[in-house]
This record gives structure tokens, C-alpha cells and sequence, in this order.
């Protein structure tokens, strides 16, 4: 029996899927924050200790949390996933793209790759359709609450998530087999079987790397904001991307339509190989 190709889509998850941070749909204002508060104070301690902005927005929400006697474990930060906004069509869109894909004979696989926070997208009305989500996490003590910053995820830590996708790596802490030596022809999905989604600058590393090697990279950009679309249009001008498209997730979007043939191209590629 012929194998059926796999082709991964790999998303950005806050700005990509969501017109808004991930923090902002329950957590910021739990704290007693606007969104405007929030990051100021983020970026205000990057830039004070010269440190990563993602670890400084982890400590932000763990002391703010305490502050307010909030408890953060993980069924806490799954409850703020809850309510995140999505897109235009995000919920049934994977349903619609498994199907064409199936109709293809490609087998479908999505993927998040979020500097965000693995527990509340877990908790989003989406999770259930990824493959596997690669984000930020806490370490947990005995009594389930977080203490420590257990993943942090950078724009050139995502980038290491694309090689794991590529030999079918689930471990957040392998270091040896996404460092081994394994030829092209036995990696799970060949780049060219990627399709990544993302809609700015953190995102740079992990388009050009999927682009470098023969893969689909795709700016996503909110409709109603004109600095997104401006954006997405700059990375496509200066070859970090090959196309862009609205974050309008229907059957009727350019993004439906964009990942069709794509699909179609995997599927043409590999019959080619083949033979």
C-alpha cells in the first residue's frame, strides 16, 4: 500500500488564529489590568534587565497572579483559553482543509508553534485539533501550581520546532535526535510538505527557514488593521514569504483556496518522486 505524503501547517498562534494575545482574553483583566498596562509593564522589565521579552511577560503574569490571589495552575490557565476570540472561520477550518486533503490522498497535520502559553491554548475551543502544540509552559510543584518558567519561547526558539516537526520529534527537551544526522528520505515531513502561518516579525526565522528549504510560508494578516496588512505585504516583498492572505479561515477565503494548492502540489510532487 502507498504511503499517503503528510503535509504539516504549522501556525503562530496570537495574531495568526486570534486577532488578539492569548493573555488578553481573561488573565489581564483577572489581574486588574488593561492590555495597555500589561505589556508597558512586560516590555518595562525586558528592557530594565536587558532580558527576553517572552520571560519577562511569564514573570509578569506569575507575580501579577499572586498579587491577586490568583492561583496559577493548569486547569486555571485552560479556563482563560476558553474564551480567546478566533478568526473568521478558524473553528471549521480544519475540517474543511483534512477533507480536501483526504480527497487528495494527503494526510493532514497541523501544528502550533506559539511563543504563547502551551496550558492556555489547551484550553482554547481548537486544541483538539492539533497534532501537537509546541509553546511556552511552567514547571509545576507537588501541589500542581506553577513556580518556574519551564519553556520559553522566543521568534529564534520557534525555529527549532520546525526541524522537530520535520523528524516527527513530540519532546520539548530532546536535544540528540533533532541534533542527528537522519537522510531526507526517512524525515517524517519533508519541508516542502510545510505550510507555516504567521502574521509578523517574530515569526521571520521560522518563515525563512520553511521558504530556504522549499516550503510554503504564509503571512496571515488581520483585515481591519491596516499596520498588519502592511506588514504582511513587507514580508512578501523582501522574500520572507511567498504569499499572503487575509486571517479570513472560510471555504470563500484566499487562505482556503492558497492551502488547496498547495495540497495539490504536495500531491503532485509526490506521485513525481515516485516515479
Amino acid at each position: 500500500m502507498t504511503k499517503k505524503p503528510i503535509a504539516a501547517l504549522i501556525y503562530d498562534f496570537d495574531g495568526t488564529l486570534s486577532p488578539g494575545n492569548m493573555q488578553e482574553f481573561g488573565f489581564i483583566q483577572a489581574v486588574g489590568k488593561t492590555a495597555e498596562e500589561f505589556w508597558k509593564m512586560s516590555d518595562g522589565i525586558a528592557i530594565r534587565d536587558d532580558a527576553s521579552n517572552v520571560l519577562a511577560y511569564m514573570k509578569l503574569m506569575f507575580d501579577e497572579a499572586r498579587k491577586a490571589g490568583i492561583p496559577l495552575r493548569r486547569e486555571n490557565f485552560r479556563a482563560f483559553g476558553r474564551d480567546i476570540e478566533l478568526f473568521p472561520g478558524v473553528r471549521e477550518w480544519f475540517g474543511l482543509v483534512n477533507a480536501y486533503g483526504a480527497s487528495k490522498g494527503v494526510k493532514v497535520e497541523h501544528y502550533i508553534n506559539s511563543s504563547g502559553l502551551k496550558e492556555i491554548i489547551e484550553g482554547s475551543p481548537i486544541a483538539g485539533e492539533f497534532k501537537h502544540i509546541y509553546a511556552g509552559t511552567f514547571i509545576y510543584n507537588e501541589e500542581g501550581e506553577a513556580v518556574w518558567p519551564g519553556i520559553a519561547v522566543d521568534y529564534t526558539a520557534k525555529t527549532q520546532f520546525i526541524f522537530k516537526i520535520n523528524k516527527g520529534i513530540f519532546s520539548a527537551h530532546d536535544t540528540k535526535m533533532v541534533n542527528a544526522s537522519i537522510a531526507d528520505d526517512k524525515k517524517r515531513i519533508p519541508y516542502p510538505h510545510m505550510i507555516y502561518m504567521g502574521d509578523g516579525e517574530t515569526d521571520i526565522p521560522c518563515m525563512k527557514i520553511v521558504g530556504m528549504f522549499g516550503g510554503n510560508p504564509i503571512a496571515v494578516y488581520d483585515p481591519a488593521n491596516a499596520r498588519k496588512k502592511a506588514t504582511a505585504e513587507k514580508l512578501r516583498r523582501q522574500g520572507r514569504v511567498k504569499f499572503t492572505a487575509p486571517a479570513d479561515y472560510t471555504a470563500d477565503g484566499r487562505a482556503f483556496k492558497l492551502v488547496c494548492a498547495i495540497i495539490d502540489k504536495i500531491k503532485a510532487d509526490d506521485a513525481v518522486s515516485r516515479l
